[in-house]
């Protein structure tokens, strides 16, 4: 093994860690909002949203995320729709972890016990209050170990968008054994960032889950 070739990747590959933790952030952010209201648009009352929810959630659960990527990189810009590709990236993640997202949302939701709804609106609470107040923050704390899993995820996923050209950690990886020939030196080095990286979201989040776990009443 030649160090040198080590020393030469790891500030690129490093370089490139940075976007892939970007790109798994804020696709995570956008999904959270995307699963949430999907979510509240599964349990609603009003058909057509019900049945629009239904719809993005089977499709994005039902495909490969990798032809996601290739139907929104190459479809969207032939209806005029045009944007850089790390913004691809990130709308074709966000919506592919927000479909994942917003089914834990749903029965996060669903777990929490009717008479809490009920008890609330009787206290003189509206649906919406009652929502706010007393539903939703049991339904986030029952969610989180769900949440951490789809982030943990994402990141790894972020590989898949090296297919359009976004240089995140596997694209670089991909740019470098072109000129080194080194192709297991540099894909080991790869998979070492990636694991420690997502043994470090991992442990965060894992703390993050008991700290909330133990307001739990």
């Amino acid at each position: 093994m030649d160090f040198s070739i080590i020393f030469e990747s790891l500030p690129p590959l490093l370089n490139a860690t940075l976007v892939t933790i970007m790109l798994a952030v804020v696709s995570v952010v956008f999904a959270l909002i995307l699963g949430f209201f999907s979510a509240l648009a599964r349990i609603s009352k009003i058909k057509l949203l019900k049945a629009i929810a239904s719809v993005y959630i089977s499709i994005f659960r039902g495909t490969p995320l990798l032809v996601q990527i290739f139907v929104i990189y190459y479809g969207l810009p032939q209806i005029d729709i045009v944007m850089d590709p790390i913004s691809w990236s990130i709308l074709a993640l966000s919506l592919n972890a927000g479909s994942y997202l917003s089914e834990s949302f749903r029965a996060a939701i669903l777990a929490v016990d009717k008479g809490q709804m009920e008890a609330a609106v009787s206290m003189g609470m509206t649906y919406g209050q009652a929502m706010r107040r007393i539903i939703l923050p049991q339904s986030i704390r029952i969610a989180i170990p769900t949440l951490s899993n789809t982030y943990i995820t994402l990141i790894k996923d972020t590989s898949l968008v090296s297919v359009i050209t976004v240089t995140e950690l596997l694209q670089m990886s991909t740019l470098i054994i072109a000129k080194t020939f080194e192709p297991l030196t540099i894909y080991l080095i790869a998979a070492a960032i990636y694991w420690v990286v997502i043994t470090f979201f991992t442990v965060l989040l894992d703390r993050m889950e008991k700290r909330t776990s133990r307001h739990v009443v």
